[in-house]
């Protein structure tokens, strides 16, 4: 199960409302909250 980037939360992919797709891997998120912080500065999370 993946894991929300931002806050830690683990995720269900085929229950998430949020994700985004950055340099060809999807990340899911448990909010909006997480998603907007995520897009602000995808480097720092995506690791």
């Amino acid at each position: 199960m993946p894991r929300d980037p931002v806050c830690g939360v683990t995720m269900n992919e085929k229950t998430a409302k949020y994700k985004i797709t950055y340099e060809g891997e999807t990340f899911y998120f448990c909010s909006v909250k997480c998603k907007k912080r995520f897009k602000r500065n995808p480097i720092k999370f995506a690791r």
